[in-house]
């Protein structure tokens, strides 16, 4: 047994990640001058055991091809990925393979992760027999098990396939491949963005009890604001590949510092809780840079009504200004600005 096989103690930082850079070349079309698309640029956060980290951000502010960097499909350019104090980005591809059995990933597609010629049962048996788990009577009682602690009754579901299944059902069962081999850290990639509310909220409320019932930690991507509260206890904001902001969620969402995570908090619908009327969303203005050719400086300043010339000649870091809250902005909002 590895220090990866023990069990972590909660409170314990179980996920490092150290100065993430991801980048990809393009190739230009027609004479056209190709590029480098700056996916992640830069990317530091821990994950704690036993915690939800959720990452929010628009489309495109590479939340999905951190999750991915994370665990190393494909290995990040530079930086470190520590998990359990183990650099995942120096292990060979052996290592590799059996460090990941501790990290696993949930996707956005429950249909398109499931293969569609197998039965539900093949499926959840998948992992246990691909890292070694001998015995098909084990293997078999595992899979009863994980079956029905996603709430799935074995004996009616085991033997369907994938098309047999609604999204809701599908989901359980990527769950239950998921958890099969016993991971610390869950990644959850938009797990229940394709799902109607109410499933959402069954699915939700599956991975809390889980949480709590296996004591497993999640990084828990989305791009759902509202939903991304309801299940995290800290909160990361991503804007065009890096962090804007990381902070307790009861926090960030109740005094938001960086003025990008505001203008996100503004374009949620919701009530006016003095007159009870539907207040309406304020959409951020202007369009999103392109990662092909990020702003000097802040990322988000060519947005920002707060942004002055020292916004595009010095790039803001990350810095804490509150116990555990941390932003990247030269004018946090609760901070009074330098004359």
């Amino acid at each position: 047994m590895t220090a990866l096989d023990e069990r972590p103690v909660p409170g314990e930082t179980l996920l490092q990640a150290r100065g993430i850079v991801q980048e990809f070349p393009v190739r230009g079309a027609g004479g056209i001058k190709g590029g480098v698309v700056h996916a992640v640029s830069d990317v530091s956060f821990d994950v704690r055991a036993g915690e939800t980290l959720g990452v929010v951000g628009e489309t495109g502010s590479g939340k999905s091809t951190l999750a991915r960097s994370v665990i190393q499909a494909p290995r990040p350019q530079a930086g470190e990925v520590l998990f359990r104090g183990t650099d995942l980005m120096r292990l060979g591809r052996r290592e590799l393979v059996a460090a990941r059995r501790h990290m696993q990933m949930v996707f956005q597609d429950p249909y398109g992760s499931l293969n569609p010629r197998w039965r539900v049962a093949e499926l959840v048996e998948e992992p246990l027999v691909g890292y070694g788990v001998r015995g098909s009577a084990q293997r078999e009682a595992r899979v009863r098990d994980l079956l029905d602690l996603v709430g799935l009754d074995p004996s009616v579901y085991g033997r369907r396939r994938p098309h047999e299944l609604s999204g809701g059902q599908c989901q359980r069962v990527a769950i239950a491949r998921a958890i099969a081999l016993h991971p610390a850290l869950v990644i959850c990639d938009e797990a229940v963005s394709s799902l109607d509310v109410l499933i959402q909220a069954q699915v939700l409320n599956l991975f809390e009890r889980l949480r709590t019932e296996l004591g497993l930690s999640y990084l828990f991507i989305s791009h759902d604001l509202a939903l991304v509260k309801q299940v995290s206890d800290r909160v990361a904001v991503m804007h065009l590949g890096q962090l804007a902001e990381l902070g307790p969620a009861e926090a960030l969402y109740r005094r938001p510092l960086h003025p990008y995570t505001a203008a996100l908090l503004d374009s949620i619908p919701g009530l006016d809780p003095r007159t009870g009327r539907a207040r309406r969303p304020r959409p951020l203005a202007g369009e999103p840079p392109s990662p092909l050719a990020p702003p000097s400086g802040c990322r988000f300043r060519t947005r920002c009504p707060l942004a002055v010339q020292r916004c595009a000649e010095e790039e803001p870091v990350l810095r804490e200004h509150v116990p555990d809250h941390r932003v990247a902005c030269h004018f946090p909002l609760d901070i009074p600005r330098e004359p």
